[in-house]
């Protein structure tokens, strides 16, 4: 039996987070469960920030509420603090990502925190596992950042493995190792992930990238040399960090699947269904930065599926 990759569908959190138009709510469920019938199993619904903070997530708690059609699926939500964390989990949201910079000038940007008081924020958040409200919580920690940054420049990848340590002996259920701008290369995964795969010690590892410089997909491939088996990924390739000057798209789902699947990997997605919602999803978000080889040359005819 072939081994499985995880794709975690993030169009519809990171990808929409900066798009100029806000796209309604029956527009983003239609987009969701057209995920789940592609054969997304992972998906980042939505994020529970404040909506004069990011408007496109105003409706975060309506989404919230398809959880429970969303069969088989894991359907999670990006928290930014404790509060963003209460109010998901008082949506049904029980799989929250909270994410943190190992860049301080990153911090102090997107939240206006530094990295030692994001942790202090995580540590509160953790806290929820022992209240009657989030005894079921899955809490996923992303390591933004984690190989460089537009603002600070190098991060040292000691910062990363000790912000990892703390989060993982403090209740972090996932570590997502991310490249928040797209600085990273194959030769940084092979450094970076194998420290961060022994401090998980046993827990789920994922990875984050972005495209920004062309080397996504080169970065997945070392990243499944070091064992990961598990990645964000966004449908065409939409995305980007409103604070993280030049961060463009994530990596693209479609390209993704088909180099997995290329590669012998099984990821239950169907290629040409996501080409299909990516379609209707261009025309839904307009004049939105796109990416995607196979959108463009379509799937070969010697394209098999891995059963």
């Amino acid at each position: 039996m072939a081994e499985r990759v995880t794709l975690r569908e993030v169009g519809l959190r990171d990808g929409i987070q900066m798009a100029a138009s806000f796209l309604a709510t029956d527009r983003k469920r239609d987009w969701a469960f057209r995920l789940r019938d592609a054969g997304l199993r992972e998906i980042e619904l939505t994020s529970f920030v404040p909506a004069k903070v990011v408007p496109q997530f105003a409706d975060a708690a309506a989404l919230a509420g398809i959880v429970p059609e969303l069969d088989g699926v894991v359907a999670s939500a990006l928290v930014p603090n404790l509060k963003g964390a209460e109010n998901a989990l008082a949506a049904g949201i029980r799989h929250l990502n909270f994410v943190l910079s190992i860049s301080e000038a990153h911090s102090l940007a997107n939240v206006r925190r530094s990295t030692d008081e994001a942790i202090a924020e995580f540590h509160r958040i953790a806290a929820l596992k022992d209240m009657p409200a989030g005894r079921d919580m899955v809490l996923g920690v992303g390591l933004a950042t984690s190989f460089g940054c537009t603002l600070q420049g190098a991060v040292d990848p000691e910062r990363v493995f000790e912000v990892a340590r703390i989060v993982a002996s403090a209740g972090a259920d996932e570590l997502i190792v991310a490249d928040t701008v797209g600085y990273g290369n194959p030769a940084q995964v092979h450094r970076i992930l194998p420290p961060i795969i022994d401090i998980a010690a046993g827990r789920r590892v994922i990875c984050h990238f972005h495209d920004t410089r062309g080397l996504g997909l080169a970065n997945v491939a070392a990243a499944l040399e070091t064992g990961v088996r598990a990645f964000d990924s966004s449908l065409a390739g939409l995305g980007g960090c409103p604070f993280a000057p030049g961060a463009t798209g994530n990596i693209n789902t479609e390209d993704t699947a088909f180099m997995l699947e290329s590669m012998g990997f099984s990821t239950g997605i169907d290629i040409g269904a996501l080409l299909e919602l990516r379609r209707d999803v261009e025309s839904w978000l307009g004049d939105e930065r796109y990416s995607g080889a196979i959108a463009r040359a379509g799937l070969p005819k010697t394209y098999q599926p891995v059963e």
